[in-house]
């Protein structure tokens, strides 16, 4: 893909399925409370990273280009 992406995750939405976990190995964790981190918030782009923030189930994962902010995931309907 080639950009860099920063991901962001919304703790106070997350419920701590762990889909994201098993769908992009080494780009999330759960944390003792069960809450999602991303590993690294600004990575390169990758389909694992997407997959995970189109699999989560109440939409927790915000995935932004990092350069200029502008929405990767969700998309931007405006």
């Amino acid at each position: 893909m080639g950009d860099r992406w920063h991901v962001e995750v919304d703790r106070s939405v997350c419920i701590g399925s762990g889909l994201c976990v098993s769908s992009a190995p080494g780009g999330f964790r759960l944390d003792s409370a069960r809450q999602s981190h991303p590993e690294r918030p600004d990575t390169d782009a990758s389909e694992p990273l997407l997959a995970a923030a189109e699999g989560c189930p109440v939409e927790a994962i915000a995935i932004r280009l990092a350069d200029s902010g502008e929405p990767v995931f969700p998309p931007d309907e405006g």
